[in-house]
């Protein structure tokens, strides 16, 4: 089993609600929370797994859990599935983690290493946020609040208890950090 360590706390200590109904819907997935998050991991990995050693040299480098950057593609962008020459639907997030062009100077192509690189700073950045905005939060409370803000943005993150208030799905945090638990199983 693959082991890094991570400079932002563990992701099997996270409590999660996993998916949405919402999110679950999407895949007509009859299922909701954890067992949605999993299954939807599962259904994702065998294109997780083309982009493995890019994830496992950027978690190391930026020491980042390799499962929640594999949990990130998988939430995204299913691990290229929903793209459209790299892109998303509206035309404004790029790559297999999904940088947004209005906010961002995108690097890379869509599956390269560089874009991988990129979102991970821009989480880290989230993370370290979180970490200022609220100082009392424990690691693991700011590892899942810098992954809300990943989605949703810093301002919208304003309590943990509705940390996922205005992510897309109401569940964003909750599911990437279900699905990396899945995928930390599967040895990232």
């Amino acid at each position: 089993m693959l082991f890094l360590a991570c400079l932002y706390g563990d992701i099997l200590k996270i409590d999660t609600t996993g998916a949405s109904e919402v999110t679950a819907k999407l895949d007509k997935l009859t299922i909701k929370g954890v067992e949605a998050s999993k299954k939807l991991a599962e259904i994702d990995l065998v294109r997780v797994e083309k982009y493995k050693s890019m994830i496992t040299k950027v978690a190391r480098a930026k020491q980042m859990d390799p499962a929640v950057i594999a949990a990130i593609i998988s939430r995204e962008s299913r691990a290229g599935a929903i793209l459209k020459d790299g892109w998303c639907n509206k035309g404004y997030c790029f790559g297999l983690m999904q940088v947004d062009k209005r906010y961002h100077s995108l690097t890379g192509t869509w599956d390269s290493e560089l874009h991988i690189i990129q979102a991970t700073e821009i989480l880290i950045s989230f993370i370290k946020e979180i970490k200022v905005k609220f100082p009392n939060w424990t690691q693991e409370q700011c590892f899942k609040g810098g992954i809300s803000a990943y989605n949703a943005g810093l301002k919208n993150i304003q309590t943990y208890e509705r940390i996922d208030v205005a992510t897309t799905g109401g569940d964003y945090s909750n599911d990437v950090v279900a699905r990396a638990q899945w995928f930390k199983s599967k040895g990232y």
